[in-house]
């Protein structure tokens, strides 16, 4: 079944930047999520974690 796959992959012009683009929408997605995560505001952080706590 994969030889199949694979053979037919192989016939498609211009297939091989497919997982290169893949790979590069992953890597930038999860370093712009990581950028945003260490810049973001400790006593935002802090006030969103005490939802779950408070009592309305």
């Amino acid at each position: 079944m994969f030889e199949q796959i694979k053979h037919n992959m192989e016939t498609i012009a211009g297939v091989e930047i497919y997982p290169i683009l893949s790979l590069l929408i992953f890597f930038f997605f999860f370093l712009a999520l990581g950028i945003w995560v260490m810049t973001y505001k400790k006593e935002k952080i802090e006030e969103l974690s005490q939802i779950p706590l408070k009592e309305h």
